[in-house]
């Protein structure tokens, strides 16, 4: 899976114009999140198996590091692509502000 066509997505803007906008770093995300996935499901089999709590908790650091990375990756991503000075021509003030609040509060 994966393929630059599964990251693109069309956004309708203000006279309907449509303009494409493509998130270059999803698949890398993406990626990023199915190594951590991966490294969950070890982190479950350990427990499972009552392997020592350190070893657990190293491990469960380290998916829990992917997934912060992953997810701060997103947020930077949209805000440099989605509020752009391109992409913020076209909309208003308050839904800008809205949105920056909304995207920010998961930081």
């Amino acid at each position: 899976m994966g393929g630059y066509g599964l990251y693109r997505k069309l956004i309708i803007v203000k006279g309907g114009k449509m303009i494409e906008k493509t998130h270059e770093s999803h698949e890398a995300i993406a990626k990023r999140l199915k190594r951590a996935n991966g490294h969950m499901c070890k982190v479950i089999s350990m427990i499972e198996d009552g392997q020592p709590c350190t070893d657990v908790a190293r491990q469960l650091q380290a998916v829990y590091k992917a997934v912060l990375n992953a997810k701060q990756t997103l947020i930077r991503d949209h805000i440099d692509h989605c509020l752009s000075i391109d992409a913020i021509k076209t909309r208003s003030t308050i839904d800008i502000k809205n949105e920056l609040a909304e995207i920010t509060k998961y930081l």
